[in-house]
């Protein structure tokens, strides 16, 4: 059975280092495919539809049959790098009861095209979470093959989200969100279902002592044209994991920490356990995610010195923009008004004074700065460094 404590203790011995911050993409991950050992079997399933390899690893023996993919959404890179830290793992003798138990068919990047860009679309712009059942895609077929072919127990579908979602109406950050999609419009609580809620609340129990409140489940509104919906109503239990954000760690290394925890221990869970679905009712209080962060906002502002007495909030988001391999982070104001009922990720009290557009000119929705000036003051926009 998972020892959590040790296995954080241990994380940093195994972390895949080469992987780091936002961007990754095939040539971050085909240096780590080949330093595998034989105890990998690696293979390259087809192309996309850019012509990229789309590469896989199968590893374990086990009559438990575990698929995973990650980078459907190109711009979605912290579970491949959690991914990629157990597939370190899985090189210990740590690993060996697993691995007996279980064996796992993995998809690193479905979407290299998609990474390479930084965008969550393919190649030819298509959402491959919304082609479940047209399968116009390249990618999208190669990820339906893999499921017919492999005959999965079970499918875990990994995902990132933005910096909005809270755990539930509260202040507390979303860092890790999960879901047991829906079979049908109804949301029918059927045995599929349920077992893949069991795999969600056995992950949230591990997770809860690192991540206070900080867990969520995302709303389970039916679409069968998302793989996940499909997967699911097909019979085969799937799991959504979604990596969100933690305090300042807008590289997501934080996040990546736990998304591993997360892997390993699901993976745990069904290599001990019948997964019978019995056991699903936690998963139900889990909070659903809401949406109620900024990644800042500045308090009791006075935009216009003409209108004085007139005081606003500002809410401000990061646009992630990939410059020269690079992604930056570019603040820009989405909202001015009253923010009481929100929380930012960085909150500046402007304590009544005048602020302004870098240029001195009043702000307004729209604009796109990397500072604001507080009188004659230059605040800066983000937490750290901006180089992701």
């Amino acid at each position: 059975m998972l020892d959590a404590p040790y296995f954080l203790s241990q994380y940093n011995s195994f972390k895949a280092t080469a992987l780091k911050n936002r961007y990754i993409t095939n040539a971050h991950i085909e240096p780590l495919l080949a330093s595998l050992t034989n105890r990998f079997s690696r293979t390259i399933l087809g192309t996309s539809e850019g012509g990229l390899p789309i590469h896989a690893l199968e590893i374990g023996t086990g009559s438990k049959r575990i698929l995973i993919w990650s980078q459907m959404h190109g711009n979605e890179s912290t579970t491949t790098k959690a991914i990629f830290d157990l597939c370190n793992y899985f090189e210990l003798s740590d690993s060996k009861a697993l691995l007996e138990a279980c064996t796992l068919f993995i998809i690193p990047i479905l979407n290299p095209d998609g990474a390479e860009a930084y965008t969550r679309f393919n190649k030819n712009q298509v959402d491959l979470n919304r082609d479940a059942k047209a399968l116009t895609q390249s990618e999208s077929k190669i990820l339906r093959t893999s499921f017919e072919s492999f005959k999965p127990n079970f499918c875990f579908n990994m995902h990132g989200q933005r910096t909005i979602f809270s755990a539930g109406n509260t202040s507390n950050s979303a860092v890790l969100s999960f879901l047991s999609p829906s079979e049908n419009k109804e949301r029918s609580l059927t045995i599929t279902r349920q077992k893949s809620m069991e795999i969600i609340q056995c992950m949230n129990s591990t997770l809860q002592p690192y991540l206070t409140n900080q867990i969520g489940r995302y709303d389970d509104a039916f679409n069968d044209n998302c793989v996940g919906d499909y997967f699911q109503s097909i019979g085969t239990p799937t799991v959504l994991f979604e990596a969100g954000h933690f305090n300042e760690d807008y590289s997501r290394e934080v996040t990546r920490k736990y998304m591993a925890l997360a892997l390993i221990s699901a993976i745990d869970f069904v290599a001990n356990n019948p997964v019978s679905g019995a056991a699903y009712k936690p998963y139900l209080d889990i909070p659903e995610n809401d949406k109620n962060f900024y990644d800042v906002i500045v308090r009791n502002a006075l935009l216009n010195p003409s209108k004085p007495g007139e005081y606003n909030d500002i809410g401000i988001q990061h646009t992630e923009v990939l410059e020269s391999c690079v992604v930056l982070f570019k603040p820009k104001v989405v909202f001015v008004g009253d923010l009481t009922q929100k929380y930012g990720h960085m909150e500046i009290d402007a304590n009544f004074k005048v602020i302004s557009h870098p240029n001195f000119e009043v702000l307004s929705i729209g604009n796109e700065i990397d500072f604001i000036m507080k009188e004659f003051t230059k605040i800066p926009l983000f937490i750290n460094n901006n180089l992701m």
